[in-house]
């Protein structure tokens, strides 16, 4: 009767190193394109070691079992899940953010995010109904919520488009200590 017992564990521990593994595995990825290096490797050997334990776990007895396999497919997918979970949480980087609002509002989001303690360029285009200003705003991804919320309350449905910034040297930060 208990015999089903090990049997769930070993399902439950292959689904769960399968998610820790690859949780790893996102931040691994995410710490190499912020150029962590060290810290990617450090990641990797976690993540191998736990990878190798899951395997061990699948192939153990041969490819017999379904349930198996189900438990680790099903861990690879709850992983990369959890892992965009832990990165939004984490949010570390920068992003740079462009913004395209209406003529009327400009002057009144530069002060706004500025008032913030976000550093703001505003820079002369045209677009197709002629021309605009476009802001230029890096930031920390911390910060990004906070700087869309200012956005959408001074200029409801505003144009804006975000990118990762791979590395910033200088600007202007919230809460970034001035040298003495």
């Amino acid at each position: 009767m208990d015999s089903w017992i090990p049997l769930l564990l070993g399902y439950l521990f292959i689904f769960s190193a399968r998610v820790v593994d690859m949780s790893l595995d996102v931040i691994r990825i995410l710490m190499l394109t912020r150029d962590r290096r060290l810290l990617a490797a450090a990641i990797g050997f976690a993540e191998v070691s736990v990878f190798i334990l899951a395997l061990n776990q699948v192939l153990a007895g041969g490819l017999t079992d379904p349930l198996k396999i189900i438990a680790y497919a099903a861990g690879f997918a709850t992983g990369n899940y959890v892992g965009s979970l832990i990165d939004s949480k984490m949010a570390l980087g920068f992003l740079s953010l462009q913004i395209f609002p209406k003529a009327d509002k400009v002057k009144e989001i530069i002060e706004g995010l500025r008032t913030q303690g976000f550093g703001v360029t505003s820079v002369h285009g045209e677009g197709r109904d002629g021309d605009r200003i476009i802001l230029f705003v890096n930031l920390k991804r911390k910060d990004l919520d906070r700087a869309l919320d200012l956005l959408e309350c001074i200029q409801s449905g505003a144009f804006y488009h975000i990118s990762d910034t791979r590395g910033i040297r200088g600007g202007v930060f919230p809460g970034k200590k001035k040298c003495v």
